[in-house]
């Protein structure tokens, strides 16, 4: 018998009755002959006060409770309480099934509470559950370190659960079900011709999950990337049978035969703009600049440095989350006089709006279309940053969704096919 992973997010196990639904999708997968598997998210919105709860528990000044292994104990009982109820209702619907904790699986992870990364999941207790004919429902999110200590793996953990458990147990696929019934060519609430694709490669997904697409989280396509699994993405809020045409699959770019020169447009309102001004221009500077914010485990994206006439002074730009914005320029400012730059700026009125597709490798003109797009509607470029499938500009935040439908008409994406 073949195996299958089926995940669904926190909106899929909201209440008892899309508990029934996930339920009735499971059970005509089992009844197809899949062996199946199924990893849930919490409630929606149940995470949230899980962790407020935690921080009421009164952390000290400074101190942030995500990284105290008791507050893995706390966050995690979420998925816990959706697991026991989804294998609950199966019962109840005939089926053998029962939950399987992070700890039972074993689903074994590193030591970092809060941010666990998974290390290994023995097939073993999963071979033998599926072969005693149960269907095995597991809380996504959570983990166990080799010292027995419950761990999270962080937001949106449960899609990388989901990965992971396809790959231990050899599933054919992974099934992501959630809110929305497949990938599109962007944000259809921003562009009402978004379309949705059939298939889309990994290395497009990973660009796009990165760059703010939040269909998938980025560690779960890293994932499966690396191991070939493939994923489907598909709407939970149907019936058994009435996604049979529905869904994107998330597979090689070799079994894409068609493929889009774009295959969609991105973008992320969660960025700030950081200007060193009068940088002293001389080997060791920007290490120093980016080993501080590393310190801090602040994430930088795009980096652009220009020198000043002079030559001996130059101005540097990057880019931070907008929530890091405020400590990247402490920091900067705290080492202002062991840099020895000038002056910072700091504006947060920016946006990323990125075009992603394999196609990018074999064809010219990419470029000037994007650029000529925003030209003509007025659209300033200020940062410009390139892979080898994307490009990406940050933008004044006011002209994103401008920016968005342009680039997606200069490509046309409305015209994709689904």
């Amino acid at each position: 018998m073949t195996r299958l992973v089926m995940k669904f997010g926190g909106t899929s196990m909201a209440d008892l009755e899309r508990i029934r639904r996930a339920a009735r999708l499971v059970a005509a997968e089992a009844d197809a002959g899949h062996q199946v598997a199924v990893v849930v998210s919490a409630m929606a919105g149940k995470t949230n006060e899980l962790v407020a709860w935690t921080d009421g528990a009164g952390a000290p000044t400074g101190q942030v409770n995500a990284g105290d292994d008791e507050y893995d104990v706390v966050v995690a009982s979420g998925e816990q309480v959706t697991a026991g109820l989804l294998a609950m209702t199966l019962r109840n619907m005939g089926y053998k099934a029962r939950s399987m904790t992070g700890w039972q699986v074993p689903i074994i992870t590193s030591e970092a509470h809060g941010k666990a990364r998974i290390v290994d999941i023995p097939s073993d207790n999963l071979d033998k559950a599926f072969d005693d004919g149960y269907i095995v429902v597991v809380p996504g999110f959570q983990g166990v370190t080799p010292q027995g200590k419950i761990t999270t793996l962080g937001r949106g953990g449960s899609d990388t659960s989901a990965v992971a458990v396809a790959i231990a147990a050899k599933a054919v696929r992974c099934d992501i079900y959630t809110d929305v019934d497949g990938v599109y060519t962007t944000d259809p609430r921003v562009e009402s011709k978004a379309k949705r694709l059939k298939k889309i490669a990994f290395e497009e997904m990973l660009e796009m999950a990165s760059l703010g697409a939040k269909v998938l989280q980025t560690r779960s396509v890293e994932l499966a990337m690396g191991h070939r699994m493939p994923i489907r993405v598909l709407s939970s809020f149907v019936e058994p049978g009435e996604n049979v045409d529905n869904g994107t699959i998330v597979c090689d770019e070799d079994e894409i035969v068609e493929k889009h020169i774009v295959s969609g447009v991105a973008f992320s309102r969660d960025e700030a703009k950081i200007t060193l001004l009068g940088l002293p221009n001389k080997i060791g500077v920007s290490a120093a600049v980016f080993a501080k914010l590393a310190a801090a485990n602040i994430n930088v994206d795009m980096i652009v440095q220009s020198e000043k006439r002079s030559g001996d002074y130059a101005n540097q730009l990057f880019t931070v989350s907008r929530r890091d914005a405020k400590a990247a320029a402490d920091i900067m400012l705290g080492a202002k006089d062991e840099i020895g730059f000038d002056d910072i700026k700091v504006d947060d009125n920016v946006a990323k709006v990125s075009i992603v597709g394999v196609g990018m490798r074999s064809h010219t003109g990419v470029a000037q279309t994007m650029f000529t797009a925003l030209s003509e509607k007025g659209i300033n470029i200020q940062v410009i940053s390139t892979s080898e499938i994307k490009i990406s500009v940050l933008i004044d935040e006011a002209y994103t969704e401008l920016a968005v439908r342009a680039l997606h008409a200069a490509y046309g994406l409305d015209q994709i096919g689904a």
